[in-house]
């Protein structure tokens, strides 16, 4: 009776760790990231990870700087940071050339994501699940664009880019490893 209940112990260890094993398969490490700098005078700064999963990217930030409330968040062109407004960031990513637009919506910019509301002091922590992007090289792709932060929130409607006010973080989106 003892060596058959060992037997079952050890064969329950060995199930246990299998599976704690297949659970960490699941967990993606970022495949891009940015580091988001200030602009427009502002004091922003912080971190966006971009996770590629099945077909869609999971993007998460952690910011602070902020105004407590909604910002508008986005993917831009230009992988470019240099202007002290963020403006050298250009627009956003549209590589399918559609009105912007609510981020759910498949009529939309690549670019376009959920807003980021940021807590009473200022700081945010973000994630959202994203279709319409890749985490790649090339003109679909967002390696190499930027991902600005701005003042006001996005109202997913107006055109070119949903009212989001001033840009104020910036930061370039670069592959890991």
């Amino acid at each position: 009776m003892k060596r058959s209940c060992h037997r079952s112990l050890i064969a329950s260890t060995a199930v246990l760790a299998a599976l704690a094993g297949c659970a960490g398969m699941n967990e993606s490490k970022p495949a891009a990231q940015a580091q988001v700098q200030p602009r427009s005078g502002s004091q922003v700064s912080g971190t966006v990870s971009f996770t590629p999963r099945a077909d869609l990217v999971v993007v998460e930030a952690r910011i602070s700087g902020l105004t407590p409330g909604p910002h508008g968040f986005h993917v831009h062109e230009a992988g470019d940071c240099s202007a002290a407004d963020a403006s050298s960031a250009k627009g956003h990513f549209n590589p399918t050339n559609h009105p912007h637009g609510h981020h759910g919506k498949p009529e939309r910019h690549a670019g376009d994501l959920p807003n980021m509301v940021a807590d009473a002091n200022g700081n945010a922590v973000y994630r959202a699940e994203v279709r319409g992007m890749q985490v790649a090289n090339g003109a679909g792709g967002i390696l190499g664009r930027s991902v600005v932060i701005h003042a006001d929130p996005d109202d997913y409607q107006s055109q070119p880019a949903g009212n989001s006010g001033r840009r104020v973080g910036c930061g370039i989106i670069a592959g890991r490893g």
